[in-house]
Order: C-alpha cells, then structure tokens, then sequence
C-alpha cells in the first residue's frame, strides 16, 4: 500500500520535472484555465509527438498522433511499470494506478474511455487489456481467462466495427467489459454489456463507408469451400449490402489477414466448429438476403419471381419466407387474413429481417463469449470496467443513431461532473478543508429534455410509434413543437427566428446540447425507433435449420401479445442501468483527441482540437479540478523533496512533519491566503506559488551540487597525483625490461636466420624441404632481378638467357613455355589470364595410365606429353573421352587398348581455338583419301598447356588460330560442317538444329 501510495504521490512531481521541457504534462498546473492557455499547451505537446498527457491523477487524454507508426511494448516494458513508480502518462500508467488502487482499498473501479470517432478509444481499450493481461500475477487458468478477454477483442470488431468517413476501424455500438479480479490481484474472469448496436449499417451504408468488416472478411478471406458451402461469391461488387458505400476495398484494411484472426479468435472464445459454421451461415443469408429482388403486379401488389437467393436463407421452407416476405398475417379473432405488402412494404420486411437476424446473432455472439469468460467461483471479487463507447458524433446528416449517441454522451457528462465533483469534495472533508462552491454548466436540463417520463422527446418519439392512425415522421416533429416549443436547448424551423431558419430544413430540429448545436432530421425516427418484425417472419425464423437463429428468436417470446420496447426506451433503460453500476465505482478517465480529419501525421487542427475540447468537458472538469486548490502532497513527501530550502529543517528535521512544513513555508514566504493545513497535506491554491518553489528547490540542488563537486574533486585529485607516481615508477621498470627482452630476441633472431641460410646452403641440391625452401627463394629472387636487365630481344632466340642456377633449370623452363604461351594467347582468348598463375606439368597422363597394349604401339616414338580429352564424332558429335599423346612424330588418339586415330604432324594443316572461355580446340588435317577421317574436334580442360606444349613439339605455333564466332570443319572429303560459338548462363556443348556443334560459354 505504501509503494502505491508513492506511485501516486510522484505523478505530480513527474509532471513539475517536466514542465519546463515540452508545455505542461499535467494541465492542472496551468498558470491559466482558459481555452487558449489549453489549447496552446496541447499543441506545444503535440510539436514533439508527445500525445499522451494528464488532468490530475485520475484523467488521462491521449491525440491520435494519426500517423502509421507502431508502438511496441513488450512484456518486460509492461511489467517495468509494475516494478518502479509511474511517472509515465501513458494509459497503461493510468491502468497500472486504478489497479493498484483496487488492491489496495478493495472496491470496484471503471475506466471511462470517451472520444470522437477515429481519437483512438478502441486502441486505448485494446492497451488496457493488454496492460491486465501481461502484468497481472500468472497461472494456466488464469492465462486461459486473459485470452479469452484479449481475443474477445477481434470478434467484436468484426461483428461490431466498420469503416466510416471519420475511422477506418469505427466501433458502431457501446461496450461496458468488467474484469473481475481475485483478492490476490488475479484476473479470474470477465463480463461484456453491449449498447445499440448499429443495425441500420446492415442495410445501407452512406458513401464512403462500409458494412460491418464480417462481411467483407468472409467474402474476400473465407475457404473456396466454406464460400461453396454457403453459395457465395468472392466478390464484394456481386452484393448489394456491400456495394452502396462504394469503398468494398480500403487500403489500410487487409481482410484476409483478419479473417483468419477472427476464426482463430473464435477458437479462443469457446466457439465450436459446428456454431461458427452457424454463425457464418447467417452472415452469408444476410448478404444474399440483400440480393432478394421484389416485383410489382398489376394492384401494385409485392412479388418475387425467379430469386435463387432463397435458397441459401437459413435452412428455411423457401415458398413460407416467400410469403412471409411479400404479405402480413393479420389475426383476426380466430381468423388469419394475409394482407399482400407493397413493394416498399417488403424492402421494408426484408430489411428488417436482415437487421434483426444481424442484432440478435451480435447479442448471442456476446453472450458465448460471457459464458467462456464467466467466473465460477462465487466468493466476493473486485471488478474493473471498461467503458469504450461511442464519442459525441456531428455528421452533415444526424439521424436517429446520433441522437441515441449524442443522448448518451449527455448522460456521460452529467456523471462525469458529478463523479469529480464528488471526489474532490470527499479529499476536501478527510482533510478538514472548507469546500468552495464551483461555477459550471449543469447539463441536467439537456438530459431531463431528451429523457424526461411523459414530456422528454424520447417519450414523445414512444407515443408517436404507438398512436394509432397515421403517424408520420413529420406529426413526431409537430408534437415536439408542440410540447417543446419554449424550451431554451431545442429549435426547429417554424419556431425559429428569421436568420436561424434559414440554416434549418423543416423536417429538421435543433438541440443545444451542452458540446454545441446539433441538426437532426427527423427522417426515419419512427421506422428506426419501431425496429418492428411481423409475427409471421419470427414465426418462421424459429423452424430455422441453423441453430443460432431457431435460439435467438425462439428468446423474443412470439407469443407474447405485447408490443415490444422501442430501441430509445431500451437504450434509455440500458444507460440509466449503466449510471447505477458507474455510480457504485471509483472513475478513472482517458479522454481521447483527434489532431486533424484527414488522418494526416503532423497536423493540429485548432478548430477541430476546441470542438473536441468542448464536447469532452475538458475545461469543465479542469475547473473543478482547480476550484480550490491546484496542489495537495503529503506532509511527509513535501518535506522530504524541499528541506533544503530551509537551514531549520536541513539537512534532519527531528519533529512532527507537519510542523516543519510550516516552518518551511513560513521560511519561503507563502501567503496566508497561497496555502491550506489538513489533516495530512498542504494545499497549495495556485501553480505559481508551487512552480516558485519548486525553482528554488533547483536552484539549491544546483549550489549543493556545486559544493559536492568541489570536495569530491579535490579528493579526486589527491588520489590521482599518487596513482600517477607509482604509475610513472612501474611504467620505468617495466620499460627497461621490455627493451632488455627485445634485444635478446633481436639476438636470438639472427642466430636462427643465419642458421636457416648454411642449412638451406648445404642441402640446396634437395628436393624442397623445410630447411631449404627460403634459400630456394633467395636465389630465385636473385636470379629474377637480374633477368629482368637481361631479357633476350625476341622469343625464339635460345642462345642468350641468363643462364639460371642448376636448382632453378626447370623452373626457367617452365617460364620460357609460359612466355610462348602469352604470345600466342594474351589479349586473344577470354580465358587466358586465369591461366597464368597455373604451373605447367611434364604431361598430364603417366606411362602407367595408358593401356599396355597402346603403349607397347607407339613405345618406339618417344612419348613426350599427354592428357584427357573429350572428343567429339564427326556424325553427331557425341562426346567421348579419350586419351591424346603427344610423340616425337604424331598425336594418338587413344580409347582403352586402342588406337582411334594417329594424326602426324606433317599432315597437321591448322589447329583452331575460339576467343571465348571454352576448352573446345579443332585440329585441321590434309584429307588425300576420301576414306580418310577428317578434322578432329576436342575439348581440353588444360588447353593452354596442351596447345604450348603442341606446338613446341611439333613447331607448330604458327598454325594455331584463334578465331570469333564459328569455326570450319572438314568430316571428311568434300564434307564440310562448322562449330560454333557463343555465350550463355550457363556452359553447355550440344548439336544445333543446323547440324552444327554448338559451344555455349
């Protein structure tokens, strides 16, 4: 309890810190409690992105930043406010309070979520929810009961939310969610109440908007079975409950994605496979509902040919929903007559029973999700609430939906005044302060207009439904003129005066209410307040096949005589019920602002910031705030955090805290009329005094700092002078051993390399071994330097290299080979410089390789190199390998144990090679035999090495050819092919449809 008590305490000091950086945190300090001081401070704010700020302890308000930026909190951030004292402004702050507090004391709470459509209300919900679910203590059956409330979220705004001009995301009913929590702190279960539901968006959406995102989820996320199953198409233009928004696709919505969170979510809740495929089964009649088609006879009468939709309704008899749709059942004593509809009668059948299929499944939907939440345990729990309900809504047309809204908004406020005014004077009589009365507007005499029993428009709008006759939307209007017309808050075109009545239509009225003027047409009122659905049709809807509709109108009693509640009496009722459970719990707020309406990062919007300002009662409830006292703080934290100003009371004060509070102030010089004694704080009346002292307060921290440093300097610098002189004298030792230790190394080096230089000396007649090989390198250095200044004149000269020391002969031989192979390929064949840095071998097949029998055939001509090749035949080329050695006479061609072909030099007209990076090389020979085999076409893979060696051997460098593009080849006489060349991804050889072989590099 004392932990909390200091979270608590040190808001306020955590807004005073600040102040100075960014505006004011906590809009209670304001010098000034005018709109502009307001105004100004919330914009200064919101400059640097800082969106979340306070009005007291208890209010928190936050401005949709309306940027797509993310915020992410992860669990050890969460439990960090568990862990410290909250001097964030963030709601979880605020949640983390109103928690603590329930704890503490052990009663109930509510946290009232309030705000304009698209100011941020559901994210706030979402936040809290998130805040209990990761900081609350942890078990496996609590951890089910946090799911179940953190995806009750997901269903709720697929059923609940859609896409309005204002929010993409736009909750379209009120929802009250208690969270019961053990005496432990544990959440153990939880309880939605949901309020008017928007059913009129089922059937008409105004442009721009959508329907409830179920629908679109379905159609663009569900299985192509589930669609098959439920005769549906994927896509949205084929529905006409979908279409008349004109905005079925919205880039910031991605359906896909949450339909398969909403069927996860659905899991979560306790829903079944069979009732979720129930649940979307009355979805999908909803929409193919929308699609019945009516056609008029020769009366005027309603009829329906050819509507294939009736089929996919409900698991209902198609010929009765046919009827029940086109006449009305009229009873008559025992008799029943059928009335045939017009065809405006059955859209309006039609409508009302995709509305009401739609509100009855959302409550039972409700219902499922309170069951998988419910608590068992039945001892004594405290709860938390949240209430996330609609903001004060001005549209360019307000219909019945915004009176209802705009009613309970009305409500709200009268108990958000009277909540706070009660608070503050309860803090005022525990501290035996003398309460001051405060000045606001009392919105009682809006709320006794709409509500009052027998004159409130409410009551009259009920009377209108039920008069028998003909009553229209216009004789509702009349009688309100007539029952209203001197009351100061409601206005309409006949009573208006002249320039009024111009910005008035006369099927409008005009309520003053107490956020501005608000226009409603009367347009629809009774339909909407009647939400009437003939007998027959619930008749019918409880022989469903589909088990959610046979329940949920099985429940509205068919056979009960009585007319039904109209929807403004059920919603007065509702909220009248919903102050009692508020009255009976402590109010925290979080009042949420929109920036700008056109969703744009970085814009304020003054004119639209004062609206919201004024409809949300800021500045009423800052007056409330500030009637008396602006400050009030512990006796013991007062002290605590200023005795340094007063030399009486530091650096101990040894008495009763609250007399060294008064010797402090006394000291400070505080007015009389600048502060008030309670019981257990000091209340300060104006921030002035307060940021007065607290100037002073960081002025003395700054003179304390300033003597501190000083001292811990001087300290500093003694210890330093003498760590720095037994430094000086260990670096000196540890130098002169360093240097003594390099010497003897350097030494010791020497030694070696001149041992190394006899021994590589003495054993450099060798093969290359350890002891050898860097005097090996010393004399190829040596020798290099100097054939660098001794070069021959031209290749073929012999006669005048530098002769190279005997352990260096085949190297220079090696390199002599390497400089006939530059001049016949550098700068000509791609693959030339990959190969320079590869060393020559003598050959690249050993006499043990070949077969004895070859062997012992050409044995007498002296085998001087060899190495694998592929060749390829001169019909078809197929690739072959083979062996091909080089002799002093000719080239062998070798497979196994036989000769393939003896090419002899003399005969060797031209040996032919591409530019690219290919291995292929074709050797042209002297055919004087028709029977004779013609050219020979090869691949090597050490062609460089191969074709050096060749031509040296032979003396034929100079018939080596590197050509471009193709190469002519002679398979025998008088038969000519080609090879040709090219590039590619990948390297391939393979016979081209013009017969020719073609080499892809």
């Amino acid at each position: 309890n004392e932990g909390h008590r200091r979270r608590i305490e040190l808001d306020m000091e955590g807004a005073l810190t600040a102040r100075d950086r960014v505006g004011i945190q906590d809009f209670v300090l304001l010098d000034e409690t005018t709109e502009a001081a307001f105004l100004s401070n919330l914009n200064k704010r919101f400059s640097k992105d800082l969106i979340y700020v306070s009005l007291g302890k208890k209010t928190n308000f936050s401005r949709n930043p309306a940027s797509k930026c993310v915020y992410i909190f992860t669990v050890n951030m969460i439990h960090s406010f568990n862990s410290c004292f909250v001097l964030d402004l963030h709601c979880y702050a605020l949640a983390d309070n109103a928690y603590h507090t329930m704890l503490a004391e052990f009663n109930n709470h509510f946290i009232l979520i309030s705000g304009e459509s698209g100011a941020g209300k559901t994210e706030a919900s979402k936040k809290i929810l998130q805040y209990y679910a990761v900081s609350c203590p942890s078990t496996a059956l609590l951890n089910t009961v946090r799911d179940k409330m953190l995806m009750s979220n997901p269903v709720l705004e697929a059923f609940g939310n859609a896409k309005t001009l204002k929010n993409d995301n736009s909750s379209r009913f009120g929802k009250y969610m208690d969270i019961q929590f053990d005496s432990e702190g544990e959440a153990v279960g939880g309880h939605i109440l949901n309020y008017l539901l928007e059913k009129s968006r089922v059937v008409h959406q105004n442009h721009g908007e959508r329907n409830f995102h179920i629908f679109y989820q379905l159609v663009q996320g569900g299985e192509e079975d589930l669609l098959h199953q439920l005769g549906l198409e994927r896509d949205c233009q084929h529905y006409n409950y979908l279409t008349q928004g004109e905005c079925a696709i919205v880039a910031s919505i991605n359906d896909k994605d949450e339909w398969k969170t909403v069927k996860n979510a659905l899991q979560v809740v306790n829903i079944d496979e069979i009732n979720t495929n129930h649940l979307f089964g009355i979805v999908a009649s909803v929409l193919h509902l929308g699609n019945v088609q009516f056609d008029s006879d020769s009366k005027g009468h309603a009829l329906m040919n050819n509507n294939p939709e009736l089929r996919w309704l409900l698991g209902v008899d198609a010929h009765t929903l046919q009827e029940g749709l086109t006449y009305r059942k009229i009873e008559a004593q025992k008799d029943q007559v059928l009335s045939p509809f017009t065809i405006d009668h059955a859209i309006y059948a039609r409508d009302a029973l995709a509305k009401a299929m739609y509100g009855q499944t959302f409550t039972w939907l409700v219902n499922r999700i309170n069951e998988s939440m419910e608590n068992k345990d039945s001892s004594r729990k405290t709860v938390i609430g949240l209430l996330d309900i609609y903001g004060f809504e001005v549209f360019y047309v307000n219909s019945f939906e915004q009176f209802c809204i705009n009613y309970c908004n009305e409500k709200l406020q009268q108990l958000f005044i009277q909540l706070t005014l009660k608070s503050e004077q309860e803090e005022y009589e525990a501290e035996d302060i003398e309460w001051e009365p405060v000045q606001f507007f009392n919105n009682k005499i809006i709320c006794d207009l709409v509500e009052e029993k027998h004159r409130g428009i409410i009551s009259i709008l009920d009377e209108e439904c039920l008069r028998p006759g003909d009553a229209t939307d216009l004789t509702f209007l009349e009688r309100l003129e007539d029952k209203m017309g001197n009351h100061p808050h409601f206005v309409t075109h006949k009573l208006a005066d002249k320039m009024t009545r111009k910005t008035l239509e006369r099927g409008d009225f005009r309520l003053l209410h107490y956020a501005g003027e608000v226009t409603y047409c009367v347009v629809g009122f009774l339909d909407k307040n009647n939400d009437l659905l003939y007998r027959n049709i619930k008749d019918l809807m409880c022989q469903s096949k589909n088990a959610i509709v046979r329940e949920c109108f099985s429940t509205m009693d068919p056979d009960n005589r009585r007319r039904p509640e109209t929807v403004a009496t059920q919603f007065k009722s509702s909220l009248l019920k919903l102050t009692e459970i508020l009255m009976a719990k402590e109010a925290w707020y979080i009042r949420c602002l929109k920036s700008n309406e056109s969703k744009q990062p970085g814009q304020f919007d003054e004119a639209l910031i004062r609206h919201q300002v004024k409809y949300l009662g800021l500045m009423e409830h800052l007056r409330v705030r500030r009637a008396g006292f602006a400050y009030r703080r512990k006796y013991e934290d007062f002290l605590k955090r200023y005795k340094p100003l007063c030399p009486a009371t530091w650096p101990h004060w040894r008495g009763v805290p609250a007399d060294g509070v008064e010797v402090l102030i006394q000291h400070l010089g505080y007015l009389p009329n600048e502060y008030k004694m309670g019981r257990t704080k000091i209340f300060i009346r104006h921030p002035r005094t307060l940021y007065a002292t607290e100037d002073a307060y960081e002025r003395c921290k700054h003179e304390l700092a300033t003597r501190l440093q000083a001292k811990y300097k001087g300290y500093k610098a003694k210890g330093e002078f003498r760590k720095q002189k037994e430094a000086a004298t260990k670096i000196e030792t540890c130098w002169r051993g360093v240097q003594a230790r390099k010497e003897r190394e350097k030494r010791a080096w020497a030694v070696k390399v001149i041992k190394q230089f006899i021994k590589g000396y003495m054993t450099r007649g060798q093969a290359k071994i350890t002891d050898n090989s860097e005097y090996l390198a010393f004399v190829r250095q040596n020798y290099l330097n100097r054939l660098k200044d001794n070069l021959p004149k031209t290749v073929l000269d012999k006669t005048t290299w530098l002769s190279p020391p005997s352990v260096l002969t085949e190297r220079n031989i090696n390199l002599q080979m390497k400089l006939i192979t530059s001049s016949l390929f550098k700068g000509k064949k791609d693959s030339y410089p990959q190969s320079v840095a590869q060393p020559f071998v003598d050959s690249r097949i050993s006499e043990q390789d070949i077969n004895p029998r070859a062997l012992q055939m050409i044995r007498n001509e002296h085998i001087k190199y060899g190495v694998p090749v592929v060749k390829y035949n001169r019909n078809g080329f197929k690739p072959r390998p083979r062996q091909l050695i080089l002799t002093q006479a000719a080239a062998y061609v070798i497979d196994e144990a036989k000769i393939k072909q003896r090419v002899l030099y003399a005969f060797l007209k031209g040996i032919s090679v591409s530019n690219l990076t290919d291995g292929m090389v074709v050797f042209h020979i002297t055919c004087e035999d028709p029977k004779q085999k013609g050219d020979l076409v090869m691949q090597c893979d050490h062609l460089f090495e191969f074709l050096t060696k060749l031509g040296v051997i032979a003396n034929k460098q100079n018939v080596i050819k590197v050509v471009q593009g193709s190469i002519k080849i002679e398979i025998q006489a008088g038969k000519e092919s080609a090879v040709d060349f090219g590039t590619g991804q990948e390297p391939m050889v393979y016979k081209a449809k013009n017969g020719h072989l073609m080499v892809v590099s």
